[in-house]
């Protein structure tokens, strides 16, 4: 089945705007490179998350038939992507004092944590890593059949010389390459880009998660594993491939090499193994990239603790177009909870005017929010590239100056926050059916000082002065919002 428009989207491997051509008519396999799972996940992380639930959203309200397949790493990805220093793994049991399975739960299940509460869909099929060994070892006979690995020091490696295409994705030169392989990285290594497919322990006497092979026990090298279970998965043809942009240089252009190199394509064959890749910019914070090295990796949790809600950063994220890098700072946090409290507000005053909540839900069900013409208009802005950015003045403007019937309006909000992932109509309901004491209301002396107290802090930009207030307000029953008009609170009747 045709979908209703074609996604335009941009792809790395070509360095333009292409229309999406599946394998099959209106279906789309889509592969996500997952968390490695030995500590949080930080801001920086999710933003790519964040970029692949929207354009499994778009893709949705496009028509397409979408399998998402994730990976989650938990054994085999070494603290330098080029094959060099402890697998991260256990790197971080050793930290703190743990089993490097109890570390891989740990963290694999805050990960899903925090990506449920930014309204993160759940993958289709959630692919761990060491689930799937036995397909690793598979895909590297593959490619010893094919003649693309060599055995050194008891480690297996892809012998990047073998393969033609080495380096297209990311516009690496065959020449500089040679010239590069002179350089004495690793003298296991005929060539300094050529990668571990399987690591013994030859290699790292201390890792504890260890599997027999044809080639000696030990365990798989990072880049092995996506190829293996995004073909387990999605065979031997994928329509998208996402990650992050870091991922282009090594990690998936060793995807490529070894994919390509077992499935027997060359230079000469016009079959590609991804048809689309689909990578999001970096995050940056106050200019400069997030690492760990610079001690400036800020949490999903953290961000909770100083009163804001993950929604909030989501918003953030949708602000800025994918492929640009985005700067992260606690005034551009603050601008975005704002803008989405005003707008879960004016949704609410839309919800008031529909009815009760549970006639809100019920003439919603009725309504055809898809035959709105501003949700038309964010569709097509959707399928241009995912140009979220656009969607969302669309969506201020149906709540802000668009006139009609008010279901007609929160059904238009509903069909274009199902694109952009931020709950807000949901809220809104919940907000409205809340005001059971108007914004605005009187407040007791002490109160009023303290919202005059931290509106002063917040202008002269003392925010950890203002947060503290809020979360005092909050517990004594009172809810601020932050508008362009001015600072507005709601306060429960048992004040």
């Amino acid at each position: 089945m045709a979908p209703k428009r074609a996604l335009r989207l941009y792809n790395t491997l070509g360095r333009r705007v292409e229309e999406l051509r599946t394998h099959q008519p209106g279906k789309v396999g889509m592969y996500c490179c997952g968390p490695t799972v030995y500590e949080y996940q930080h801001i920086g992380n999710f933003r790519t998350y964040i970029l692949e639930d929207v354009l499994r959203r778009a893709l949705t309200a496009l028509g397409y038939e979408v399998r998402h397949v994730m990976n989650v790493t938990d054994v085999g990805h070494l603290t330098d992507d080029a094959d060099e220093g402890d697998d991260k793994m256990l790197q971080s049991a050793r930290r703190e004092g743990k089993s490097a399975w109890d570390i891989a739960a740990f963290y694999t299940e805050q990960f899903f944590r925090d990506s449920r509460a930014l309204n993160i869909l759940e993958p289709h099929v959630v692919a761990r890593a060491t689930n799937h060994i036995d397909e690793m070892i598979e895909l590297i006979e593959r490619l010893e059949s094919a003649k693309l690995t060599y055995e050194a020091n008891g480690n297996v490696f892809y012998d990047v010389a073998g393969f033609d295409r080495y380096g297209e994705l990311a516009l690496l030169d065959r020449q500089d390459l040679r010239a590069g392989a002179r350089i004495d990285v690793d003298s296991s290594k005929r060539n300094p880009e050529d990668f571990g497919l399987w690591f013994t322990r030859s290699k790292f006497e201390r890792q504890e998660m260890l599997w027999d092979s044809p080639w000696g026990r030990g365990y798989p090298g990072w880049h092995i594993e996506c190829s293996a279970m995004a073909m387990k998965y999605l065979g031997e043809t994928v329509d998208i491939h996402c990650g992050g942009i870091d991922h282009v240089p090594v990690h998936h252009t060793n995807e490529i090499a070894q994919s390509e190199g077992a499935i027997g394509l060359s230079s000469h064959s016009d079959r590609r193994w991804v048809s689309h890749w689909c990578h999001g910019e970096f995050l940056i914070i106050d200019s400069a990239k997030m690492s760990k090295s610079k001690g400036n990796l800020v949490r999903i949790d953290q961000l909770v603790e100083q009163g804001y809600e993950p929604l909030d950063y989501r918003y953030f994220v949708l602000g800025a177009h994918y492929r640009k890098q985005q700067n992260f700072t606690a005034a551009s946090l603050e601008a975005a909870r704002s803008a989405r409290l005003n707008l879960v507000d004016r949704l609410a005053s839309l919800a008031s005017e529909v009815g009760e909540a549970g006639a809100v839900d019920e003439q919603l069900a009725g309504a055809d929010g898809e035959a709105h013409p501003l949700y038309q208009e964010a569709l097509e802005l959707a399928a241009s590239d995912l140009s979220m950015p656009r969607v969302l003045e669309v969506l201020w403007r149906l709540a802000k100056e668009a006139s009609g019937p008010a279901v007609d309006l929160l059904a238009g909000a509903a069909a274009i926050d199902g694109i952009l992932g931020l709950g807000l109509v949901e809220a809104a309901r919940r907000t409205a059916a809340e005001r059971d004491v108007a914004a605005g209301a009187p407040l007791d002396g002490e109160i009023r000082a303290l919202v005059d107290q931290r509106e002063k802090a917040r202008q002269e930009g003392d925010y950890a002065t203002a947060d503290r207030i809020r979360d005092d307000l909050a517990a004594r029953g009172v809810e601020l919002q932050d508008t362009p008009e001015g600072v507005r609170w709601r306060q429960q009747a048992s004040v």
